[in-house]
């Protein structure tokens, strides 16, 4: 995990589902980027969990961003691009660690967002 600003090498784009009416009484949905930082990326790999995921094209992975009035937004139902690669993941929760310096973001690569 980054415990520095230093092992934050990625930079992210953190997106929000946005919904607008289609004039005939139904909601389409796409998302918005919200805003960008910088995240350090942890693939979690081992557990029977995960390589059940793995086995299915998912690929859990931990982002861990620094907490500021940006980050402390972060919704289970948001997604996350890389934007060197252009990866997307699916926000599955979100957690401040203890000395709240950080909050690691659970998400999903290969899955519908």
């Amino acid at each position: 995990m980054a415990e520095n600003a230093g092992q934050l090498r990625e930079k992210v784009a953190f997106d929000e589902r946005i919904l607008i009416d289609d004039g005939y009484g139904n909601m389409e949905g796409y998302f918005g980027e919200v805003f960008q930082c910088r995240a350090g990326f942890t693939f979690l790999r081992g557990s029977e969990a995960v390589i059940a995921s793995r086995l299915e094209g998912k690929q859990p992975v931990v982002v861990r961003v620094r907490e500021d009035s940006n980050t402390r937004t972060i919704e289970p139902d948001w997604s996350i691009r890389d934007l060197r690669t252009g990866a997307s993941y699916a926000v599955r929760s979100v957690a401040t660690t203890p000395d709240r310096q950080w909050i690691d973001v659970l998400a999903e690569g290969g899955v519908a967002a």
